[in-house]
């Protein structure tokens, strides 16, 4: 592991042939296999530095984030200016841009305010900021709000690789677009968050603005939260800065990063059985096994698919294993606000070519079931009212989605402090067409209303 701090020689290309020694204070992002972004000192002040390592791209992705910034500039935009590039004495591509000293990306702030008028406040100024770039003609490919910093009351863009410019102003389809593309990642998507946003940034662009056009964001924020779930849950697949994919011998895993810090995954694969063995048995059947175990610090569910036969293992071959349905269905449900226990590893274990079973690992959560919570005489009937009007809100939230749960009964929902969450996700659907939906749906409803 790298200690800080350490010396970064480049030999600079640009804006001269010179070489500059820099001290690297801080490590900040690591993507692995395409670039490190580390803090550090030059010349008394304080800068950005990307080491660019992908084999084949990095000349030409350092390159595209060269021009972007020095555009960005030229334009009059809030952004880091770029003073260097070059190659480290590995033979890496190297940029070095000014740090925004006293920053905080709006993501973090937003995370941590609290009222609702302060974080609608924090979001108009980003869709001021937006309508700005529009206006001349820049556009963002990953807009997020961890790519905007606050400094004082000034918003600043940072990651200008996934910028495209234009000698011309952005038209309302493609601005409806980009809003959408930053409505989408809210919590707020359902309020009238949305309507404010879209109203303040055609302001900003001197638009005039009815009730269709609001209809009209809506389904393009709609969409695009969509879009944006496929490509994060295909990003939950495999190494990234949130999650670790392992192959190791007949297991394929994948971690969320947070669940095996300071330990071992290799070690809790291999234990995997034994841990459950000692653990608190929660169902012991002949299709699944649910045991609460803990593990490096952490107090956790674990779900084992059974093998069943050749015909069965062959199946869920083909169809993927339930474990990584269930894995996949939980990032889902978090990313649009559903309550659920969070996915922390799913396993499989194979035979050759044939998955033979498979482990999903998921937080603990304290709760009772909706059939003992509702039948329980002590709960008064101010609580039960309320847990009404939140499965109320959730069963909404999964309809507006298409979603169908598949075994609605009562074991399935937990009733927390924080309300009532779903567990047992491996027969969830997201449907495509609104007929299918509807029938699935009207399924769902018939497994719940039995549990009254």
């Amino acid at each position: 592991m790298t200690e800080f701090p350490f010396q970064l020689l480049i030999k600079c290309r640009l804006p001269e042939e010179r070489t500059e020694s820099l001290t690297c204070t801080a490590f900040l992002r690591n993507i692995p296999g395409n670039r490190i972004v580390y803090e550090a000192s030059w010349n008394a002040q304080e800068v950005i530095v990307k080491v660019f390592s992908h084999k084949i791209s990095a000349k030409r992705r350092f390159e595209r984030e060269w021009r972007a910034l020095n555009r960005l500039q030229e334009k009059n935009l809030s952004s880091p200016a770029p003073l260097f590039y070059g190659k480290t004495e590995n033979g890496s591509w190297a940029l070095v841009m000014k740090k925004i000293a006293d920053a905080s990306t709006v993501l973090d702030v937003f995370n941590k305010t609290n009222g609702n008028g302060e974080k609608l406040n924090l979001l108009v100024m980003v869709c001021k900021e937006l309508a700005k770039q529009h206006k001349k003609g820049v556009l963002q490919k990953d807009l997020h709000l961890g790519n905007f910093l606050l400094k004082g009351g000034e918003i600043f863009t940072v990651d200008a690789t996934q910028m495209g410019f234009s000698s011309s102003e952005a038209g309302k389809n493609k601005s409806l677009s980009q809003l959408a593309l930053l409505a989408c990642n809210l919590p707020q998507i359902d309020t009238e968050f949305v309507t404010i946003l879209y109203q303040e940034y055609a302001c900003a662009r001197n638009w005039s603005f009815d009730k269709s056009d609001i209809i009209l964001f809506e389904k393009e924020c709609f969409a695009c939260r969509a879009k944006t779930i496929r490509i994060a849950l295909k990003k939950s697949l495999r190494t990234s800065t949130r999650t670790l994919r392992v192959r190791a011998g007949r297991y394929r895993a994948v971690f969320d990063r947070g669940f095996y810090q300071g330990a071992e995954p290799l070690d809790f694969i291999k234990r995997i059985d034994t841990l459950m063995d000692a653990g608190q048995i929660l169902k012991s059947a002949n299709t699944s096994c649910v045991s609460r175990l803990t593990w490096n610090g952490k107090d956790v569910v674990v779900k084992r698919y059974n093998h069943k036969g050749f015909v069965h293992s062959l199946r869920h071959t083909i169809k993927r294993s339930r474990a990584r349905r269930s894995w996949l269905h939980g990032h889902r449900l978090k990313m649009l606000n559903i309550a659920t226990p969070a996915p922390l590893a799913y396993i499989e274990q194979r035979r050759w070519f044939f998955l033979w079973q498979s482990y999903l690992v998921t937080e603990y959560v304290q709760g009772q079931n909706l059939y003992i919570f509702l039948r329980d005489k002590n709960v008064h009937m101010e609580a039960r009212s309320k847990v009404g009007e939140q499965l109320k809100a959730l069963l909404a939230q999964l309809c507006k989605y298409r979603i169908s749960h598949g075994d609605l009964k009562h074991t399935n929902i937990l009733v927390t402090e924080n309300g009532p969450i779903l567990t047992d996700l491996d027969a969830m659907r997201v449907h495509r067409w609104s007929w299918t939906h509807k029938i699935r749906w009207s399924r769902d409803m018939k497994r719940f209303a039995d549990i009254f």
